[in-house]
């Protein structure tokens, strides 16, 4: 199974997802969910092998969710993180994952990345909002870059 970095992003999206869902879901049991979603159920689903950036993405941003979370809260104005929405909330979070941990992603990909993905997850007013949240978390490290 070859996938984008896109597809594998919705994919993490929605093993993420199901994890704080079901906090009884092991990390492995999400992104295989997640990979072979949409197989018919009638057929024995078969282990798939998971792609190195999936188990990256979703692992990295299950260890790094505190100064992830931190990072969002810094920049939430009149929101708590409680009143997220919980898709736009782990795309926020991949997003962020990707700008302070992954050096291949520059960090407006993962901003146009993150946005893309809203747009089939959320409506417009949630694009919105994740791009003005994303858009300052950018700028900061675009001036801290810049000292």
């Amino acid at each position: 199974m070859s996938l984008t970095r896109r597809e594998i992003r919705e994919k993490a999206l929605q093993s993420l997802f199901q994890l704080s869902a079901n906090k009884d879901l092991s990390t492995e049991e999400a992104m295989q969910q997640a990979l072979t979603s949409g197989e018919d159920l009638a057929d024995e689903v078969e282990v798939v092998s998971v792609p190195k950036y999936l188990e990256l993405l979703v692992t990295g941003v299950n260890e790094h969710q505190t100064a992830i979370d931190e990072k969002i809260q810094l920049h939430l104005e009149n929101w708590s993180m409680k009143r997220l929405a919980k898709t736009d909330l782990v795309i926020m979070r991949i997003a962020i994952f990707e700008m302070l941990y992954v050096s291949d992603v520059p960090a407006k990909v993962a901003l146009n990345e993150a946005l893309e993905i809203t747009k089939l997850y959320s409506d417009e007013k949630s694009r919105k909002f994740v791009n003005g949240v994303l858009a300052n978390i950018v700028n900061d490290l675009e001036e801290k870059e810049a000292e």
